[in-house]
């Protein structure tokens, strides 16, 4: 089974596209969008309802999260999109979108394994926390750029410090600074890190036939064990894309993001 997103619109806040290809009880998810794999709301919220929708397939024992090209991996929000926010409920709109992501991903049945082909920020940095396993290969280094543009990474931020803890967590939000791969493996961020794509993909390759295998209900258990405590999410994610887009409004954000952008 395959699906596909609209055909882009030239608004750049429409633009991108989530594929979804179901075969031998393996879901991949593919996002895309040309300004680096950024994520605007409409492509989180196909992302979010496609996570969703497989998770519910009895047949599917595992789902692949992964974005096409061979650059960045994701860009984090649509800058394009921020700019455009004129109220407090559009900003906690537009930052919900990367809390149903979060959440479709923790709540999925199955184990989701994100595939880092590249170099990651921002809300892409939340992607691979809300995962239960990753790959990167040796070049996706990755940082937290939301102090950067006036903002913080207060709706990834429970998924990230639940992952590496409260002290790598804190100062990877404030310093905004590059973490090369092996940093996010010693921290727990990245389970394998190679050397390029094809041994990444070898590896992923095998652990896909393993899990394929696997006893479904044990997943299942194991999936619930390692999102325990997370009941309450859906209010403190809720709370935290409020607290974003309220700081999306303000002229210091906006400043910081055109500097940003001229870069």
């Amino acid at each position: 089974m395959s699906s596909t997103s609209p055909p882009s619109a030239k608004d750049p806040r429409l633009e991108g596209r989530v594929d979804v290809d179901v075969r031998d009880m393996v879901a991949t998810v593919t996002f895309s969008h040309p300004k680096s794999n950024s994520l605007p709301g409409a492509l989180l919220r196909k992302m979010a309802d496609e996570i969703a929708s497989v998770g519910r397939y009895p047949s599917v024992k595992v789902i692949v999260l992964r974005s096409e090209g061979t650059g960045a991996f994701c860009a984090g929000a649509s800058f394009d999109e921020m700019k455009a926010v004129s109220s407090t409920e559009g900003g906690k709109e537009f930052f919900s979108g990367f809390a149903r992501v979060t959440l479709a991903m923790i709540r999925a049945p199955q184990f989701v394994i994100t595939r880092v082909h590249g170099k990651v920020t921002g809300g892409g940095v939340g992607l691979i926390a809300a995962s239960d396993y990753s790959f990167a290969v040796q070049g996706a280094a990755l940082k937290l750029s939301e102090l950067a543009v006036g903002i913080g990474p207060f709706v990834v931020g429970p998924a990230v410090e639940r992952k590496i803890g409260h002290g790598p967590f804190a100062a990877l939000s404030i310093d905004a600074d590059w973490r090369d791969a092996s940093w996010g493996e010693r921290h727990g961020l990245y389970s394998r890190v190679f050397s390029d794509v094809s041994q990444m993909d070898e590896g992923l390759d095998k652990l896909v036939r393993f899990l394929s295998d696997a006893n479904p209900e044990a997943i299942r258990q194991l999936k619930q064990t390692f999102w325990a405590d997370t009941g309450d999410w859906e209010s403190l994610l809720e709370s935290r894309a409020a607290i974003s887009g309220s700081l999306a409004l303000s002229h210091h954000t906006r400043a910081a993001i055109e500097k940003f952008e001229k870069r």
